[in-house]
């Protein structure tokens, strides 16, 4: 099995992936500790402040110190140069809240795992161009269950993924997963 196809088995394996960026180090070790001991496997953290990246290079050595088997994204990538720095920093996979082809280049460039943020299905398509395996839906909450849906059965090769506004509820939750989504994004 393929590094991306590991990672995209993993998401849909663990169906939820918990996104957040906070600018202490500590706490930010201390939330994906928390989300480990959880049994989570897979975390965003989200390029949102001036410490995302020094406090992802903790993330990783602590990871590689005490939590075996967890995979860390870097989100919210919205530039190349930002690509760069978290794929040299050991990043496992990108998530872009769009469809940025400077990103998707260097992702597969570096041999990682890109994930576009999309709300169209022009957008879909464009990701789907150029080389995306699962797509963010961003924002959820303005796109809703019946867009995937309606648009599902036109990208039988992609997986989906809703982010933004998605409600931690059993109803809200099973009403995505039966719409045809493989994991949900989760934040806040």
């Amino acid at each position: 099995m393929s590094n991306t196809e590991s990672i995209l088995h993993k998401v849909k394996e663990q169906g939820v992936i918990p996104l957040f960026y906070h600018e202490d180090t500590a706490v930010s070790i201390d939330v994906v500790n928390a989300l480990y001991e959880a049994g989570i496997r897979v975390v965003e953290y989200t390029n949102r402040g001036v410490n995302a990246l020094q406090n992802f290079k903790a993330l990783l050595a602590e990871r590689d110190r005490k939590w075996p088997g967890l995979l860390l994204s870097a989100g919210t990538i919205k530039t190349a140069e930002s690509a760069q720095q978290f794929i040299e920093a050991g990043t496992d996979f990108i998530i872009c809240p769009g469809v940025i082809p400077a990103v998707a280049k260097a992702t597969q460039d570096a041999g990682v795992l890109w994930v576009p943020g999309c709300m169209t299905p022009t957008e879909i398509i464009t990701a789907e161009q150029h080389g995306a395996r699962l797509v963010k839906l961003f924002p959820g909450n303005l796109l809703g269950p019946s867009f995937v849906s309606a648009v599902k059965e036109l990208f039988p090769g992609l997986l989906f993924m809703p982010t933004g506004g998605v409600e931690v509820s059993e109803e809200n939750m099973g009403t995505w997963f039966k719409a045809g989504v493989s994991a949900v994004g989760l934040g806040s």
